[in-house]
């Protein structure tokens, strides 16, 4: 069923502006998860700080870093709440360039090392290192949001599939080059789950996944050595211990020392490449055990049912999907990432919402629920 059936024919504007009686509508749980979310990414952080060559209370420390970062995120969150929503639709193709053009300057002047050598993946600003691939996330589903609201006639014909895939591959081309092979997968999974539900045609979105899965022999011949060795690795990580499999073994490692109760915060023992991003999942449940992974996971369920509930109640078809995109997006980045530190799936460098370490990450997510809670003061009810 598609996500913008059954919406109100008749409505009236309830709260056009964010005034004392809008703010009613402000959704205190879906705030109160994120911020106990960035909390287990701040004792993350002081972790991962301790056990390096850094002391805590250093500027440059990881988790002083988080803590300024979540201060800017929180102003992120008050600013575009009181901001109207609405004018994103209209300025969804000025931010899709804007984005193009962050893109494009990340490859001109980005900096860092990747697994292939230099990857231009973090430009510094202010004394700040930022990625803006992590910014074109939320902006991407904006422009999504705006494209398939714009389309709710058309919404099954094989154009507008076609439509918001030309808009999906400048961006998606220019991620793959830093290489962020990981954002690049969070772009598609975004896209695809948007399509279904929107309620896009069934009959081509299996025909576009068909040439997908056909496609993945070309694409096998066209990747870097390391990028097929991560593939094997999920298979059997043993076979190459020491190269390709080193990460997935400690990380699971890790994981299966913590065991119900965990070691406690910083007494974590097992070696982990990239601690503070893509493996602090293993930190996490080797540090907190069983029961503080299962009580972080239970939170991410708690927000992504917040998302959906504030994105239906909005009733009107750009804040739904703007909803939809949201929730699409930690989803996969919280399955995939989790997925990886236990082997189920490849390492892609997917970091874990709210509690992987990275400002942009994070203030990202701010301004992406910060527009949620804006739709929520400007939310339509219907006449009765």
């Amino acid at each position: 069923m598609s996500l913008l059936r059954g919406s109100p024919t008749r409505l009236r504007n309830w709260a056009p502006k964010a005034g004392w009686l809008a703010w009613r509508n402000y959704d205190f749980q879906l705030t109160t998860y994120a911020v106990l979310l960035t909390a287990f990414g701040l004792a993350m952080a002081y972790s991962n700080t301790v056990g390096s060559t850094h002391e805590p209370i250093t500027i440059d420390s990881p988790f002083v870093r988080s803590i300024m970062w979540g201060v800017i995120a929180v102003v992120v969150l008050g600013l575009t709440t009181v901001f109207d929503y609405k004018w994103l639709r209209s300025f969804a193709w000025p931010l899709y360039f804007i984005n193009i053009g962050l893109l494009i300057l990340t490859l001109r002047i980005g900096t860092g090392t990747g697994d292939a050598g230099t990857a231009a993946r973090w430009v510094k600003l202010a004394g700040f290192q930022f990625q803006f691939s992590e910014l074109a996330k939320i902006i991407m589903v904006v422009v999504f949001a705006a494209f398939l609201a714009n389309r709710q006639s058309t919404i099954k014909s094989p154009w507008t599939i076609i439509g918001i895939l030309i808009v999906l591959a400048p961006p998606w081309i220019l991620v793959l080059m830093q290489p962020d092979l990981g954002t690049s997968l969070v772009l598609v999974a975004t896209v695809a789950g948007l399509l279904f539900l929107s309620g896009a045609s069934l009959f081509w979105l299996g025909t576009l996944a068909t040439a997908v899965l056909a496609a993945i022999p070309f694409v096998w011949t066209r990747m870097a050595d390391y990028q097929q060795a991560r593939l094997l690795t999920l298979f059997n990580p043993w076979a190459d211990p020491q190269g390709a499999g080193y990460q997935v073994i400690q990380a699971q490692t890790a994981v299966n020392a913590g065991g119900i109760a965990g070691k406690g915060l910083t007494n974590g023992a097992v070696a982990l490449p990239v601690a503070t991003t893509d493996f602090v999942w293993g930190v996490l449940a080797e540090e907190l055990g069983l029961i503080g992974s299962i009580v972080v996971i239970i939170l991410f369920v708690l927000l992504l049912w917040r998302i959906v509930a504030c994105s239906w109640r909005a009733q009107e078809p750009f804040a739904m999907l703007l909803g939809a995109g949201m929730a699409m997006m930690i989803f996969f980045q919280v399955v995939v990432n989790i997925g990886m530190v236990i082997g189920l799936v490849p390492v892609t460098g997917i970091p874990l919402p709210f509690i992987s370490y990275g400002g942009a990450s994070l203030v990202s997510l701010a301004a992406g629920l910060g527009t949620l809670q804006s739709a929520n003061l400007r939310r339509e009810r219907p006449e009765w």
